[in-house]
């Protein structure tokens, strides 16, 4: 299991049009992938759960991947976010 912290930077956190890119990324790799966000964790695999997470920019988030291709899954994750989710 491999983990990293990321502030959203997207102005308006993580509505539909991001979380829909975050899932898309997500699916690419085998890894169970999920984010901590205070007590809750979200399944980074499904639209709903991310909205559900309610995440607003400035926020931090741990992103966690566990499996075959982790370390890929996470660097993957982590840029994605870093870059905007095409925002």
């Amino acid at each position: 299991m491999v983990s990293q912290k990321v502030v959203i930077k997207n102005p308006t956190g993580l509505h539909l049009r991001p979380a829909g890119i975050l899932c898309k990324e997500a699916m690419q790799y085998k890894s169970h992938i999920t984010f901590k966000y205070g007590p809750n964790i979200a399944n980074a695999k499904s639209v709903l759960s991310v909205l559900g997470a309610c995440i607003k920019s400035g926020d931090e988030i741990e992103m966690i991947c566990e499996g075959e291709d982790e370390a890929e899954a996470l660097h993957a994750m982590v840029t994605a976010i870093e870059n905007g989710l095409g925002e």
